[in-house]
Formats: structure tokens, C-alpha cells, sequence
């Protein structure tokens, strides 16, 4: 899919590619600081205030990028690049795990602090269905959310998502215990 321009605001959702990836970086770190923190929600299963994406994270979208769909390890991403060159969000999908499950994807996404609440969520949800709908045989795309992280929960609700199970106590993060949400949307009726 070719970049997608929000005139409103003056946003450009865009394909990423392997030159991307240092400032990518460098925005997650930035993004995890206000994981838990200042009244936001947790939206990460790490403790707040954990500096730095995991180097397997990385990993994962450094080998990533470059695998054909459907094949182990795959990953896509795009970003939402403000009228500064600055990003503002970003939205991922990736292959799950299990080899029987390629027709399935895992979605993740995140929007800086100064973007959230003005609608670049819902683009970015719908650059990535977009995708998968048009250029994939993927009929679904699923993902996990902490429980009580209601913006995202609500954001992925109004884009068609329905939660199929809730996980009470499935993680322990800085000693607390948190329910985590699965959440499904289908492509292909």
C-alpha cells in the first residue's frame, strides 16, 4: 500500500523500511518512558519506566522486514511521520507463531504522546487492515492488550474488533497482577 496522507493533520502513514528502522528505535524507546507513567495506562506487559525495548524486539523487526508474508518470522511496518519528519505512530503486523496459523497476523501499534486522541489510531488500524485485506490472504488479525488499557480497548472495539477472551491474572507486572485481553478482527467474511 502507497503512503496514505492525512491533510487535517498534516500526516503521512508510510511503508518502513530497512533505513527506518534506527529512528523507529529511538521512537519506542521514547514511546516505553510513558508506559504506566503520568496517568497513562500500562500498554506494554514491562514494569514503567523500563529504558529500552528489548534487544529481541528488535531483532525481530531488523530480520522481519525483509521476510516474504506467510513465511516464519514475517513482519510489516508503517509509520506515521508528522510534518516535521518526526514519527507519530506507528502500526505493525507480523505472522503468529504457530505454522498452522498463517493465515492469521498479530497487530501491534502505539502513538506518541502529543498524537494520541485525534484520530491517528483509527488510520493506522485501518493502513494495516487495508494492507492485509488488499495484498494478503490473511483473514484475520489479532491482538492482545492489557485489560485495563480502556483507550486502546475502546480505539480497537469502534474499528470493528471483538474481544474473544479476557485472562484474569495473566501477568505480573512490578508485582501487580493484570488481566490480558484477546481481541480479533476479521477480514474476510
Amino acid at each position: 500500500m502507497n503512503a496514505l496522507t492525512d491533510n487535517a493533520a498534516g500526516l503521512t502513514i508510510r511503508p518502513a523500511g530497512e533505513a527506518d528502522l534506527a529512528p523507529f528505535f529511538a521512537y519506542l524507546d521514547d514511546h516505553l518512558r510513558d508506559n504506566g507513567a503520568n496517568g497513562t495506562p500500562l500498554f506494554q506487559p514491562v514494569a514503567p519506566g523500563q529504558p529500552r525495548l528489548p534487544a529481541g524486539l528488535r531483532i525481530a523487526f531488523i530480520k522481519g522486514i525483509d521476510v516474504p508474508v506467510g513465511q516464519p518470522g514475517w513482519r510489516r511496518l508503517w509509520l506515521a511521520i508528522d510534518p516535521y519528519g518526526e514519527i507519530a505512530g506507528h502500526v505493525d503486523l507480523r505472522g503468529r507463531p504457530e505454522p498452522a496459523a498463517t493465515h492469521r497476523t498479530m497487530l501491534g501499534m502505539g502513538v506518541h504522546r502529543v498524537w494520541r486522541r485525534r484520530g491517528l489510531g483509527r488510520l493506522l488500524l485501518g493502513t494495516a487492515a487495508g494492507w492485509a485485506r488488499v495484498d494478503t490472504n490473511i483473514a484475520w488479525i489479532d491482538l492482545e492488550v492489557l485489560s485495563a488499557n480502556l483507550p486502546a480497548c475502546e480505539l480497537y472495539a469502534r474499528a470493528g474488533f471483538t474481544t474473544v477472551a479476557r485472562v484474569a491474572d495473566m501477568l505480573r507486572i512490578g508485582g501487580v497482577s493484570h488481566d490480558l485481553s484477546y481481541m480479533t478482527l476479521p477480514l474476510r467474511k
